[in-house]
């Protein structure tokens, strides 16, 4: 199959829809389908790193501007935009495979109606629940009904949907979206997730191999809900008071964190070491922790959930939107409210049980099976080639 995807976002933003995509195309292209990405240039501003993943498939870089209310981001120019569907509509697609709502929707719908072929959309981000964090001045409201709205206009002009959880699912259906959807979440690579190296990673760091550690991965955003884990760790530093929280991650609201602790007097508890490569230091930090915390309530998915678990780190979590479906029924992680207390006591109840932490991480990699993007890919293929409705394709100005 020849398929074509597109993102407003891609590496080297890293964000779970960045690995989700570079996981979806990479996955593809070894079953031997033809991919070609669509995705913004961040320009040589942005801290590359040599994080421009390639591999094997065709990475097409559109002119973007930034964001004024979100830096990390790009917004693809819409002068780019009428060329880009003229030159990409020549080519022949068998789908097109949509995975963000802004210009890069209405490039992807624009190309299926041309092409008068499928156009699949992957939900990765519930909006309604981000909207409020990155627009305060805005009337809470009528944000949340603006964003019900625009996403069921940008649901309804595209032939399939995927939805990487069950409840997510059912928070488009309480929006009144019809448009035919699957189930079907977003995989990681087992092999990516079988190394790591906790000792060497906190050799390097100067973290007494003794020192009770928790981690999380995440961009630093507030719907992310780090705030909250601060706070954790602040009551549990009575009890372990060699406690160190590491976070991995970048993200608008790290100045805003890095004083928080400051005024809870984490200082000595807390370390910040910004994005990791994801092929080596990340894995060595996963695995340095005696446990994974989280507690986002806006995830679709949660993939630093699968991925702990794959690498044998015991996890305490929310279980909420789409960390539910990840941790329901899993024997690799405990789950707990969303509150200050009884989260800081099932953690507190990890780190004092040395039994407790070696049965969890025993478990986390069979949990992490299930998760597998060989078993998952399979459906992505079967649901492509099952994409084309009976009727017509793309209603009449659907891509407008």
């Amino acid at each position: 199959m020849d398929i074509l995807m597109l993102s407003d976002v891609y590496f080297p933003r890293v964000n779970g829809v960045s690995t989700s995509i570079r996981t979806y195309a990479k996955a593809l292209v070894a079953l031997g389908h033809r991919v070609t990405l669509v995705a913004p240039d961040y320009g040589e501003a942005f801290d590359r790193h040599a994080t421009e993943f390639g591999e094997g498939f065709e990475l097409v870089r559109l002119p973007a501007r930034q964001i004024f209310f979100d830096p990390e981001d790009r917004l693809i120019r819409a002068s780019a935009m009428r060329g880009t569907v003229r030159e990409l509509a020549q080519r022949d697609w068998d789908v097109v495979h949509v995975h963000t709502p802004f210009r890069a929707h209405q490039i992807g719908v624009r190309v299926g109606e041309r092409c008068n072929v499928p156009v699949v959309e992957t939900c990765h981000t519930h909006f309604e629940e981000y909207a409020a964090h990155y627009l305060p001045w805005f009337p809470a409201g009528l944000l949340r009904a603006l964003a019900r709205g625009a996403t069921r206009r940008l649901c309804h002009a595209v032939d399939h949907l995927i939805v990487p959880t069950a409840e997510m699912e059912q928070v488009l259906r309480g929006y009144g979206v019809a448009t035919p959807s699957t189930v079907l979440p977003t995989g990681i690579d087992l092999a990516e997730f079988a190394g790591g190296d906790g000792d060497a990673f906190r050799s390097k760091h100067g973290i007494r191999q003794e020192r009770p550690v928790l981690a999380t991965v995440s961009r630093l955003a507030v719907e992310k809900n780090i705030e909250f884990l601060l706070r954790v760790v602040q009551r549990l530093v009575a009890e372990f008071p060699a406690l160190l929280f590491v976070i991995a991650g970048e993200g608008p609201d790290a100045a805003r964190l890095h004083a928080l602790c400051i005024e809870l007097g984490l200082e000595a508890h807390v370390r910040f070491f910004g994005n990791l490569d994801r092929r080596g230091e990340l894995l060595d930090c996963y695995r340095a922790a005696d446990a994974f915390v989280f507690a986002s309530a806006t995830e679709t998915q949660g993939l630093v959930l699968i991925e702990a678990l794959a690498l044998g780190v015991p996890v305490v979590s929310t279980a909420i939107l789409g960390t539910a479906t990840v941790l329901r029924g899993s024997h690799g992680a405990v789950t707990a409210p969303m509150d200050e207390a009884v989260f800081a006591g099932t953690v507190a109840q990890v780190l004092r049980d040395p039994q407790l932490r070696h049965s969890l991480a025993q478990a986390g990699p069979m949990d992490a099976r299930a998760w597998s993007n060989d078993v998952l890919i399979g459906r992505v293929v079967d649901l492509y080639a099952g994409a084309r409705p009976a009727g017509p394709l793309h209603p009449a100005g659907a891509g407008q």
